[in-house]
């Protein structure tokens, strides 16, 4: 018997009920075995039954679950509200009101920093304004910068 689990483009065999082993969970989600590992550390996939050698053997519905970690990583959500969004799931769940929480509190984030490399930008385009360029004079006796140069010195931010 073959199952075959099919998630953005990817699809992946489960042969015989045998399950998947690391490097075949990984290459269905396009992340590395140690990819795997850590999210199974971490308590993001839980742990997988276990062959007589000690391999692991993951479900194929661990595809679907790395595939969504990744896509909330991607979004730019953290591990402990990926790990919050998966307990809430695992109860039987929805946990769509918490992850538009999540995604609201991001966007709110999201702003904060886009309006923290405006102001950078306009710094740094004024900065840029006052440079001398080629007319630029020498460092003045004793020190080691020339005007321009100590003027980025005193750049405040971040």
């Amino acid at each position: 018997m073959s199952i075959t689990t099919r998630q953005a483009g990817r699809a992946t065999a489960v042969q015989g009920g045998r399950g998947l082993r690391v490097s075949e969970l990984a290459a269905s989600a396009g992340v590395s075995s140690d990819t795997v590992r850590f999210y199974e550390r971490e308590g993001l996939l839980p742990a997988p039954a276990r062959t007589a050698a000690g391999y692991r053997q993951y479900e194929g519905s661990a595809v679907e679950r790395l595939l969504f970690i990744q896509g909330c990583q991607r979004l730019g959500l953290r591990l402990k509200e990926i790990a919050d969004l998966l307990a809430i799931r695992d109860t039987g769940s929805c946990p769509c009101e918490p992850a538009a929480e999540l995604l609201h509190r991001r966007i709110a984030e999201v702003d904060a920093e886009i309006a923290a490399l405006a102001a950078l930008r306009r710094q740094m385009q004024e900065m840029a304004a006052a440079l001398p360029g080629e007319d630029c004079a020498p460092p003045a006796p004793g020190t080691s910068w020339c005007p321009p140069g100590e003027a980025l010195q005193s750049v405040e931010g971040r």
